[in-house]
């Protein structure tokens, strides 16, 4: 499913593939936590542990949407699903090989903390996010249940546009669900994020409300990415969709000025944390919800109705 030459391509970029359409990369978070230079956000947030958190997706070449500040490569990404998919089993007994085999030189690191690279070794989570659209992949509820089978939590994020996925999910949940929302409206969401396919504003309104019906099964997540002249704009606009999602948690993140964003928009682009935590704030204010949580140096904030002691997940 994906050409040599883009294989080649996104190895040099720390991506290992798995099977026809799967991948790993290690994130920068999980190599900091192995040395001792911090965590991600997800930690801080919602007690997961980076250094065992294996970045992955089982659906690299495909996404519905071409969002303006995606640091990934869109213009080769295609809206549909073709050819076979690979087993479950497969995927993740591979996506834990490469990822443990990448690390393999932190174990000789005199920085590496020993402890943490011998827990690295088994992961505990599985963040379904790193790049396309992983509810494309039609063995989505498969991976979920076999990762739960081994102990193994996960945080499937998506852009919302295939909400019969999410209806097949009901059954099969992740461990926390995200969805991110990436306009206020529909005007805006076609000129930044170039969607392929015609009805994917309808989409990303019915996934809000199968989210809601997802609520009481999961932990439930509307997610803001957001770039100064592009989609930070209309709070209250923002605020009305996420009614009718009715989340657990609510993010607002700054759009990062990596990868290949930086050959769509420049660095002016990406709001400093003041400045997302004020437009957070906005839109608190129109939810109800409260500021529980904020990681400065990720430019991230988290929403609540009420902190909880339920935020962090148990093992």
């Amino acid at each position: 499913m994906i050409a040599s030459a883009k294989k080649k391509d996104l190895e040099k970029q720390g991506y290992r593939l798995v099977g026809e359409h799967s991948a790993i990369k290690v994130c920068l978070w999980t190599k900091k936590s192995l040395r001792e230079q911090g965590m991600c956000y997800k930690q801080r947030f919602y007690g997961i542990n980076s250094h065992r958190c294996v970045q992955m997706t089982p659906s690299l070449p495909n996404c519905t949407l071409r969002c303006t500040w995606c640091w990934r490569d869109i213009e080769h990404t295609t809206p549909g699903w073709i050819g076979k998919a690979d087993p479950p089993e497969k995927i993740i007994d591979e996506c834990i090989m490469q990822h443990t085999k990448y690390l393999q030189g932190f174990g000789g690191n005199a920085k590496t903390s020993q402890k943490k690279y011998a827990e690295a070794k088994e992961p505990l989570h599985f963040a379904i996010s790193l790049a396309g659209e992983p509810t494309l992949y039609p063995k989505l509820p498969e991976l979920i249940n076999e990762l739960k089978k081994r102990k193994i939590t996960s945080f499937l994020v998506t852009n919302g546009t295939c909400p019969e996925m999410l209806e097949r999910l009901k059954a099969s949940p992740p461990t926390q669900l995200y969805l991110t929302l990436p306009a206020p409206n529909e005007e805006t969401f076609k000129k930044v994020c170039s969607p392929l396919i015609k009805d994917g504003w309808k989409r990303i309104l019915e996934s809000l409300n199968m989210m809601r019906q997802l609520k009481k099964k999961t932990r439930t997540t509307v997610r803001l990415t957001v770039a100064k002249g592009v989609n930070m704009i209309l709070a209250h606009e923002y605020a009305e969709l996420i009614k009718a999602a009715e989340p657990m948690f609510v993010e607002v993140k700054a759009y990062m000025h990596v990868g290949y964003s930086k050959q769509r928009l420049g660095v002016e682009a990406m709001p400093l944390h003041n400045e997302i935590k004020e437009f957070a704030m906005q839109i608190a204010r129109h939810i109800g919800y409260k500021l529980v949580d904020e990681q400065p140096i990720s430019r991230v904030v988290l929403l609540m109705k009420k902190d909880s002691k339920n935020r962090k997940i148990k093992f």
